[in-house]
């Protein structure tokens, strides 16, 4: 059948399908060419196909990707045998170097491979192909090579070739240069993407380190706590064999001093009754010389937990005849060295007072976590009136030297205010007395406008509970 002519009333539409298929008839001629198009066409969009199946491997790691490479050009090919491998010298990080894949899907490798076997019998031309790519020395390499059943691909990296990708093909599947193209498309890619592997094995590497070096960091900073807890623990014991030896040991053996200048003045069953009133002043003085010996000097592992450093605080300012309880609520978490130090010298200050001042019966530890702040209360059922301590807070606060022996108050206060928190003078529910400090958990973003504010309204919240 023969084209009809333009002027025999073909329609514009016919005309531009004809153009873009390059048909001008029927004849089976032109409709074998058709279906060549169409076989050519579909290799290349399967190839496509399988090279956008190998790459998205890149996070498998660089030896699943290279893998995935030669197996995309062997299936494309049809091929008897696919090399892919980098020139000495060239991204000497990657591994493998090199890969060969066999018609069956077998894979080798001499070294650098988890997946492949050792080669034992390889052909020549594939031998010697692998040898010339990774000496990188053959200048007929670095450009495409297009034979009758073999085709070979440099593998370029910024304008400079750093390996190649070759196959053979069987006899009767010949190769044309459209599947250079597809080849050059894949050995391009497949670089980028080895590159891409490379930094993602990389960065999970260092991932892994960064893991360990927190988990060491957060070990670490565990044991600097319970350190600090136990420093905070030992601090105490010195202040407490301080207190007892400059105040009570030196009261007791005073006493003692007086008894026996009364020694010479009585007789009769008054001196028996002194004799022993020195006596016991005496084995006083060597318990209270024992206790600050043991409290000088002992030993104290890191404590696991703020509560149990506060239950042994309570055992060290309390006297046997006063009950004290230790109560954590709300859901217990890792604090700060400076918000946790803060908090542990409060309830020490506080536990102190209470045991010196209050004449209580009872205090009660109160230790609460809240999702932004944490508090501390010591309450007491003693004799104390808020009223009269939030005064010698003021004026200790000031800098007045009469209030001295108050200072443990303003030490609580400033504490509480260097971190952003505050402290509470109350009424206790108990009766007696309620030291209360809160502290935030989360610093705010200005500290400056933070701490200038706290100057500003003051130290102490004063506050009547319900």
């Amino acid at each position: 059948m023969v084209d009809p002519a333009p002027d025999r009333g073909v329609r514009p539409e016919q005309a531009d399908l004809d153009s873009l298929v390059g048909l001008r008839s029927v004849k089976g001629s032109h409709y074998a060419a058709l279906r060549g198009v169409e076989a050519r066409l579909s290799r290349v969009v399967g190839a496509l196909e399988r090279i956008s199946r190998a790459l998205v491997r890149t996070a498998e790691g660089p030896e699943a990707l290279v893998t995935s490479v030669v197996e995309a050009a062997r299936d494309h090919l049809d091929a008897e045998w696919v090399v892919f491998a980098l020139a000495d010298g060239r991204l000497e990080q990657s591994a493998p170097r090199h890969l060969i894949c066999a018609s069956g899907g077998r894979l080798f490798a001499f070294e650098g491979s988890q997946n492949a076997s050792a080669p034992d019998d390889l052909p020549d031309p594939v031998l010697n192909r692998l040898n010339d790519i990774l000496r990188g020395h053959a200048p007929l390499l670095h450009g495409p090579i297009l034979e009758e059943d073999h085709v070979h691909v440099p593998v370029e990296l910024d304008g400079s070739v750093v390996g190649g990708l070759s196959a053979w093909t069987p006899a009767g599947r010949g190769v044309d240069p459209t599947d250079v193209v597809v080849l050059r498309i894949l050995a391009s890619q497949a670089i980028v993407a080895l590159l891409n592997a490379e930094l993602f094995s990389e960065t999970n590497r260092h991932a892994v380190e960064l893991a360990e070096r927190n988990s060491e960091l957060e070990r670490t900073q565990r044991e600097l706590s319970a350190a600090m807890r136990a420093t905070v623990l030992n601090e105490e014991r010195a202040r407490i064999a301080r207190e007892l030896h400059d105040s009570v040991t030196q009261s007791v053996l005073s006493a003692g001093v007086q008894i026996e200048l009364c020694r010479g003045l009585v007789d009769g069953p008054a001196l028996d009754r002194l004799q022993m009133a020195g006596r016991l002043t005496k084995e006083a003085v060597e318990q209270l010389r024992s206790f600050i010996y043991a409290l000088n000097n002992a030993t104290n592992a890191p404590s696991p937990s703020v509560r149990e450093v506060l239950t042994e605080l309570c055992s060290l300012h309390m006297p046997p005849d006063l009950h004290t309880s230790v109560d954590v609520r709300g859901r217990a978490r890792d604090l700060a060295d400076d918000v946790q130090h803060a908090l542990l010298r409060i309830a020490g200050e506080g536990l102190f007072n209470a045991a010196i001042h209050s004449h209580a019966g009872r205090v009660a530890v109160t230790l609460t976590y809240r999702p932004d702040r944490v508090g501390l209360s010591v309450d007491d059922d003693g004799v104390g009136d808020p009223d009269h301590l939030r005064r010698v807070l003021r004026t200790a606060s000031l800098g007045d030297l009469t209030a001295g022996r108050h200072r443990g108050l303003a030490n609580m206060s400033s504490r509480a205010a260097e971190l952003g928190g505050e402290l509470r003078i109350r009424r206790s529910r108990l009766g007696g007395i309620r030291i209360g400090a809160v502290l935030p958990t989360v610093r705010p973003s200005s500290t400056t406008d933070l701490h200038t504010s706290a100057i500003a309204d003051g130290p102490i919240s004063i506050k009547e509970s319900g």
